[in-house]
Parts: C-alpha cells; sequence; structure tokens
C-alpha cells in the first residue's frame, strides 16, 4: 500500500502517514526501523505494510517508494 509521510520524530523514529483517502495512520519506531531508513521528510512517498483495516490498521513496516 502506498501512502505519504505526514510527520516524523527523529528522536523517536515514529510518525504518521496520511493514505491516499487523506486518513492519517500513526507508525511506530520498529515500523520504520524495518524499513531500514535513516530518516523520513514530510511529503515523500512510502510503501507501507500493515495488520488489520480501518481503524484498526496498525503499520508494520515503512520504506520509499520506488518505481
Amino acid at each position: 500500500m502506498q501512502a505519504t509521510s505526514y510527520t516524523y520524530d527523529p528522536e523517536t523514529r515514529s510518525g504518521s502517514v496520511l493514505l491516499d483517502d487523506g486518513t492519517p495512520v500513526d507508525f511506530d519506531a520498529p515500523a520504520f526501523d524495518a524499513g531500514g531508513l535513516l530518516l523520513l521528510r514530510p511529503g515523500q512517498r512510502v510503501r507501507i505494510e500493515g495488520e488489520g483495516e480501518g481503524a484498526a490498521l496498525r503499520i508494520t513496516l515503512v520504506t520509499l517508494q520506488t518505481f
């Protein structure tokens, strides 16, 4: 699934993304670390993987979107 980086805190390595419908979804440090990223800037397109749906969606991986 694709999303857009919305917030990121380098101290906690957590933040949030916006799904394509505009829904914000938070991610935690383990999800960020799983993607191997060092930094994330607001507005970057990312690929996310998660568990659950809707309000119960929990992001398990955040990485940069590559084509």
